[in-house]
């Protein structure tokens, strides 16, 4: 791949993306990015290369290690962490579902939990059933439906003393809000709860720092920032070693494999490796790969916002749309309704052009109800590192001709 590093060279980035080759305009990022050829190559190497348990002994298991911590560090380096503490699981909703009963095997009446009307589902309730579970009670951070906010004020208003876990999003999936995290998590601390920060869709478009963000506990997911299927969480050891989740009986205590069932997917941990560094190349070759993942995805996060002002301006000349992304602070992540045609049919329309913006909650339900739209949400436009103004021409065609103004 190209550097990239005065100037963020999209034409370059699109050319390692095999996918894009078929043609259509992807606003579906959100849902799961393409991935760069980097990202295809280092997973079919590492099915094609001799590999086995991990161990010292053979070339076989010598390789499945050296892909293992290999992938930790990448983890690490990309939000800041600690590779010690970098568990790997199919999927973040898979992690936090095993967390959750892990942690709530602490809790009993009078504890309490706190989770937010702006989380995508895997946030919120793995956290109510294991708090119910384990008969302690849900206390709920209200959004507003006007802005979009999550505020500091609405986590107050729900903490006491009593809180033992805050799970809150690092950024919506569903209209892009970014919450002052850091703010929601000092008030957290203060409280003596512990934090869960779902970084999901967060970690795909701007640079982390898990300890600045204050998150405990941090959860990502490769699929959504060009790497494979796979789930991440991110702690300090020493808080891991803290907890003592069900495991087999021959299976390691040591920290963080314990939390890690079974055999991991080498192959999608080399994916990973790579898409980080992927993320990386886009930052230049200056410095190390941790200041290289800042610098590269600081370039992304100008150049999507760039792109979706682009959106918004032109959106607001459309009758009849409704923007449902106006937090200050957001990501490229944009959720409109119509007031003539339902979400779902101007997604067929689009998708008949080649542009690719799926339709729905997409999980945050509570976000979605507390907007007001029920279960059906809306249309999702999402940027990605590849996305260009051709894209962006081609979405603004489409959703022109759906409300007659092409």
């Amino acid at each position: 791949m190209s550097t990239v590093s005065t100037a963020y060279d999209v034409a370059a980035v699109r050319a390692d993306f095999p996918a894009l080759r078929a043609g259509a305009a992807h606003f579906d990022g959100p849902g799961g990015s393409q991935v760069p050829r980097q990202v295809a190559h280092a997973v079919a190497a590492t099915l094609g290369s001799p590999i086995a348990n991990r161990g010292q002994v053979t070339e076989a298991e010598r390789n499945a290690d050296a892909v293992v911590v290999a992938a930790r560090a990448a983890v690490a380096d990309l939000v800041a962490g600690d590779p010690g503490g970098v568990v790997f699981g199919r999927s973040m909703t898979q992690l936090t579902y095993d967390l959750s009963r892990t942690l709530a095997a602490g809790w009993g009446r009078g504890d309490e939990v706190v989770v937010t009307r702006l989380d995508h589902d895997a946030n919120v309730r793995p956290w109510v059933q294991a708090a119910q579970a384990r008969g302690a009670t849900v206390r709920w951070a209200d959004l507003d439906p006007d802005t979009g906010e999550l505020t500091p004020d609405a986590l107050a208003a729900v903490l006491s003393d009593r809180t033992r876990l805050v799970a809150l999003t690092g950024a919506s999936n569903l209209i892009g809000t970014r919450p002052d995290v850091a703010a929601l998590t000092a008030l957290a601390h203060e409280a003596g709860a512990l934090t869960h920060v779902d970084g999901v869709h967060l970690t795909a478009h701007a640079p982390v720092d898990v300890a600045a963000l204050g998150a405990d506990l941090y959860a990502c997911s490769p699929y959504k920032f060009l790497g494979p299927h796979l789930g991440c969480l991110v702690a300090a050891p020493s808080l891991l070693e803290t907890l003592h989740p069900d495991k087999l009986l021959p299976s390691t205590d040591a920290v963080p494999e314990r939390f890690e069932l079974g055999t991991l997917p080498y192959e999608l941990l080399a994916g990973t490796t790579a898409a980080v560094d992927y993320l990386a190349g886009l930052g230049g070759d200056d410095g190390d790969r941790r200041a290289r993942l800042v610098a590269g995805l600081t370039a992304v996060e100008e150049h999507e916002d760039r792109l979706r002002l682009r959106i918004e301006d032109a959106l607001a000349e459309l009758p009849g749309v409704t923007l449902w992304s106006r937090a200050a602070h957001r990501t490229p992540t944009l959720l409109l309704t119509f007031a003539d045609r339902a979400a779902a049919d101007v997604t067929r329309e689009l998708a008949a052009r080649g542009v690719n913006a799926p339709s729905g909650s997409f999980y945050a339900i509570e976000v979605s109800r507390r907007l007001g739209l029920g279960d059906t949400g809306g249309l999702r436009v999402g940027l990605a590192p590849y996305t260009d103004d051709a894209d962006v021409d081609r979405l603004l065609d489409g959703l022109r001709a759906a409300v007659g103004r092409a």
